[in-house]
């Protein structure tokens, strides 16, 4: 998609899109993304803080006043739409040093998505699902107060979203499908990262395990009807769970991705062997120069460069580079997926394209490949430009699916 906005910086582009997209399920409204852009100076992550935190304030402020004098729907859609900007404010400030305002817009995130979360009906419960001697965070999702074991959906962002914009882009929609939900942050995700400094790992299957635990005892899940999806970064995180922990009936990578190590390895000269062993070297001055560089000349890069070194827990670039050589499908893991998997891509994915068509085809077991086009308005990476079209595409296929698991 042609930007519409900061045309001479595609990650503020893609960023404003992605708050556009959350309009579907109540997370934006046009003219408050269109009007805090239009603030926003092209390439400054100051001038995007700010802009998104007045707005975000503004809006909380309003949907505060609203529940004060007991206009309970008025004040649940005003908290949502808040906390999708203050999540979008803190989005550029996990550079090295982190930037200690990323905090506050977090926590606000958060706080105002649970006092939208109270105001519905049901409700949905913030949980803690015990992992490894701690806890990470999530939401619970249910139909009905009846307790009725359903199709359960467990849902996870990837390298930067949060549990909360889950709500947006699937959570409400399988809600709506009679689906109970469970999101939820693992590690290198925000509320871990952010309060427990956990950083990522590249065997999920660890994560996903004690979440599925968790989800079992719940009475509105029914145990032999449970996918997983996973966005983004999600999309390798997912499959890779799903290749080891047996018990999910699908898994669904939106998009697909097959080996982050084929990033790291791109543009730079040398072998396979030789390029890793210069990632993961005590010592390469010139290859770090190379990083700061394409750090100096490339938005994104810059982006990628300084929040991949928050979530992984690195001091350098070179160092994030080299720990996504961890994370891949490779070496016959793709193949040890046994439920049926959907993978989805996009036509004009600027991360990861050529990937999701990489894991289809190691995929051994059921398997659909689903394509999203720029002529639908869904061409860009986990489609924010058409949001109400990719879920239901890929809801119909959670439904058939489940639909034939004894």
């Amino acid at each position: 998609m042609k930007p519409l906005l900061f045309p001479g910086n595609p990650q503020f582009w893609y960023e404003t899109l992605r708050s556009m997209s959350h309009i579907a399920y109540g997370g934006a409204d046009f003219g408050e993304v269109v009007s805090t852009a239009g603030r926003i100076k092209e390439g400054d992550y100051d001038s995007w803080y700010e802009e998104w935190l007045a707005t975000a304030d503004r809006v909380a402020d309003e949907a505060r006043r609203a529940l004060d004098a007991g206009h309970a729907v008025s004040a649940r859609d005003g908290f949502l739409r808040a906390s999708n900007y203050y999540r979008s404010a803190e989005f550029f400030q996990h550079g090295s040093p982190c930037d200690p305002r990323h905090d506050h817009a977090y926590d606000r995130s958060v706080a105002c998505f649970q006092a939208a979360a109270a105001l519905y009906t049901p409700r949905i419960e913030p949980v803690r699902i015990p992992y490894e001697g701690t806890t990470l965070p999530g939401y619970l999702y249910r139909v009905d107060d009846t307790g009725t074991p359903r199709p359960t959906l467990i849902m996870h962002s990837g390298f930067d979203g949060t549990a909360e914009e889950l709500h947006f882009s699937g959570a409400m929609a399988a809600v709506e499908r009679g689906y109970t939900v469970l999101t939820f942050d693992g590690p290198g995700q925000p509320g871990p990262r952010h309060h427990q400094g956990m950083v990522f790992r590249p065997d999920w299957e660890n994560v996903i395990t004690p979440v599925v635990d968790f989800a079992e005892s719940l009475p509105e899940v029914d145990n032999q009807r449970i996918a997983l999806l996973g966005s983004s970064m999600g999309g390798l995180l997912a499959p890779r769970a799903a290749a080891f922990e047996h018990r999910l009936a699908a898994v669904i990578a939106v998009d697909g991705v097959y080996d982050l190590g084929q990033i790291s390895r791109r543009n730079i000269p040398g072998d396979r062997e030789q390029v890793e062993g210069l990632l993961r070297a005590e010592s390469a001055p010139e290859l770090d120069a190379a990083f700061e560089e394409i750090m100096a000349q490339d938005a994104t890069a810059r982006w990628a460069f300084n929040h991949g070194m928050y979530v992984m827990g690195v001091d350098t670039p070179r160092a994030f580079a080299a720990s996504y050589l961890d994370y891949t499908l490779e070496r016959g893991i793709a193949e040890l997926i046994q439920c049926p998997t959907l993978v989805c891509d996009a036509a004009e994915d600027e991360f990861f394209k050529g990937q999701p068509e990489q894991l289809y085809e190691h995929l051994t077991c059921p398997k659909t490949l689903m394509l999203f086009t720029t002529e639908e308005g869904a061409g860009a990476h986990c489609h924010p430009g058409a949001m109400r079209l990719a879920l239901a595409r890929v809801l119909n296929w959670l439904d058939t699916t489940l639909a034939t698991v004894a």
